[in-house]
């Protein structure tokens, strides 16, 4: 007697949904399962599916410790960096401007900007901060819904814009925050990947004798960089405009060089091109900085392509300066130990490179530390302090640190503070990249840790080495009782790397982990996991 077959799972997370295929398989079951539905149904948004999850916490938080205000728990459902830009906002409709203001940043807590995503917004609620382009990860779309949302203050009801609630930042110390940087030396850069590796990764040293600048394993580092020189001059021939024009106190050389970002290129300079051209060229100036792409190249024009796209108009280079955004510093996770090097601090660093229209572009920094910076000279620099990224303070409690490529940056800071401090807790460290062979970064540290009984567990998962590919989520799931025991011991599980695929891979796995391991349904795995969270036990750095 042949088998009923199974009805099909029904479809709630839409095929756009910023999960891969087994993510949505999992959270389809899991919501059908729990809600009773039926074969045939609309899928959901995103943010729906995120109201949907956040039902079952009960009120748990799922984003930080208990101690965090609401800028990050369960009142701010939009704060996962992975959600995209309208389904965050949709999550917001109705909330007080202020969290609407929240809901349009990147949601990485990164610090780039000077704050976390909703001190930056009730910086902006209070107009102690009045610039809308500091978001790096966000970039123009999140400038563009500050603007937008920024046009609201006017006709907010009284209650809603006054800022009573707003206070100044108190004044840091130097180095201890963007506004107040230290210039730090830079010492030297080795490549981490051995010849015929894919990547180009490096670590990095630099010197801070004489900063007084301090910081602790998990904290970052806030690097200002220089704009590549043969940008800059490319840049100069397509203005047209002398090197040593001055603008203010300086050149128009000095100001390209370390004033203003070159890529990507803003809306506001596509408004000055459209006042110095006509014609259906203007038409679409004018579109490009209301954020539409007439030609489909939007994306791709940094402030060289914008200008080479109109050849012939000559802005004035005081109206073009004008137009650009601040050039922002980059914040990269220390990979180092104060008590192991002190007056010295570490970064790990992928430099990126990549092709468009036969140019090479760029990342501003990545490449600024990994290649064009020469040992001696000095960089502005500033430590910006982590934010629920921490050691236990109990230093026999286990740790589980999970990150692969340029996410071992901080694990690797972890590993030799609990070794300076002789801390009894065990340590586990799974790390992947594309190849053993080129890509293991820290290698001999990491085995040296291992053979001495420091690193109790390493768990390595190599991509590219065999014929189908092997993350680190994958390499949990094969050790999951394992895992189930030392979170049964206490452990604290820490993540660092990739937001948009790695973090969320991750936490399913864990997830998975738990409902198998510890003999409860999908809906209380998810509970503990939230549960970790809220307690501190579950830390995530993404980026």
């Amino acid at each position: 007697m042949s088998a009923t077959p199974r009805p099909p799972i029904p479809s709630l997370i839409p095929e756009t949904a910023p999960f891969t295929h087994e993510q949505r398989t999992w959270l389809n079951g899991l919501f059908a399962g729990l809600f009773g539905l039926p074969e045939s149904i609309t899928p959901v948004s995103t943010a729906e599916a995120a109201k949907l999850l956040a039902g079952l916490m009960d009120g748990v938080t799922t984003a930080a410790p208990a101690e965090a205000d609401d800028g990050a728990d369960d009142g701010a459902p939009w704060h996962d960096p992975v959600m995209p830009l309208p389904e965050r906002m949709k999550l917001a409709e109705g909330k007080p401007l202020p969290r609407r203001l929240m809901a349009a940043m990147a949601q990485q807590d990164c610090g780039q900007c000077g704050y976390n995503c909703k001190d930056y917004a009730d910086a902006l609620f209070g107009k102690s901060e009045k610039r809308l382009n500091l978001c790096v990860p966000g970039g123009k779309d999140t400038s563009r819904m500050l603007k937008q949302l920024y046009a609201e203050f006017d006709g907010a009801p009284a209650a809603e814009t006054a800022p009573a609630q707003a206070k100044p930042l108190p004044a840091s110390a130097p180095g201890g925050s963007r506004d107040n940087p230290v210039y730090a030396t830079f010492l030297s850069r080795r490549r981490l990947n051995k010849p015929g590796s894919e990547k180009e990764t490096w670590h990095v040293d630099l010197d801070l004798t004489g900063t007084d600048l301090d910081y602790v394993v998990g904290d970052s580092l806030g690097v200002f960089p220089a704009n590549d020189h043969d940008l800059v001059t490319a840049v100069l021939a397509a203005l047209g405009a002398p090197a040593d024009f001055p603008i203010g106190e300086r050149t128009l050389l000095e100001v390209l060089t370390d004033g203003v970002s070159l890529s990507p290129a803003p809306d506001m300079l596509f408004e000055l091109i459209s006042y110095l051209t006509g014609g259906e060229r203007r038409q679409k100036a004018k579109r490009l900085a209301a954020g539409e792409d007439p030609d489909g190249d939007a994306a791709t024009l940094d402030v060289l392509a914008a200008l080479r796209k109109y050849p012939g108009i000559r802005p004035d280079p005081e109206a073009f300066i004008e137009a650009l955004d601040p050039l922002q510093p980059r914040v990269y996770s220390i990979s180092s130990s104060h008590r192991c090097t002190p007056g010295r601090v570490s970064l790990t660093v992928d430099a990126v490179r990549y092709q468009i229209d036969q140019r090479t572009r760029l990342g501003v920094c990545s490449t600024f530390v990994g290649g064009r910076i020469a040992p001696g000279h000095q960089t502005r620099v500033y430590v910006q302090k982590a934010q629920h990224f921490a050691l236990p303070q109990d230093p026999k409690k286990p740790i589980i640190m999970i990150g692969p490529g340029t996410g071992i940056a901080p694990f690797r800071a972890f590993l030799h503070e609990r070794q300076a401090t002789a801390a009894p807790g065990r340590n586990w460290l799974f790390f992947g990249h594309q190849r053993s062979s080129h890509d293991f970064f820290y290698e001999e540290e990491l085995l040296a840790m291992r053979a001495a009984g420091h690193l109790t567990r390493l768990t390595l998962a190599w991509s590219r080495d065999g014929n189908e590919k092997v993350y680190v989520q994958h390499r949990m799931s094969e050790v999951g009782r394992d895992l189930w025991s030392w979170l049964n011991d206490g452990a604290h599980v820490y993540v660092c790397g990739d937001a948009l695929r790695m973090a969320k891979d991750v936490e399913t796995a864990l997830i998975e982990i738990v409902a198998q391991h510890g003999g409860c349904t999908p809906a209380e795995a998810v509970k503990f996991v939230a549960e970790l969270k809220s307690k501190g036990r579950y830390q995530a750095d993404v980026y």
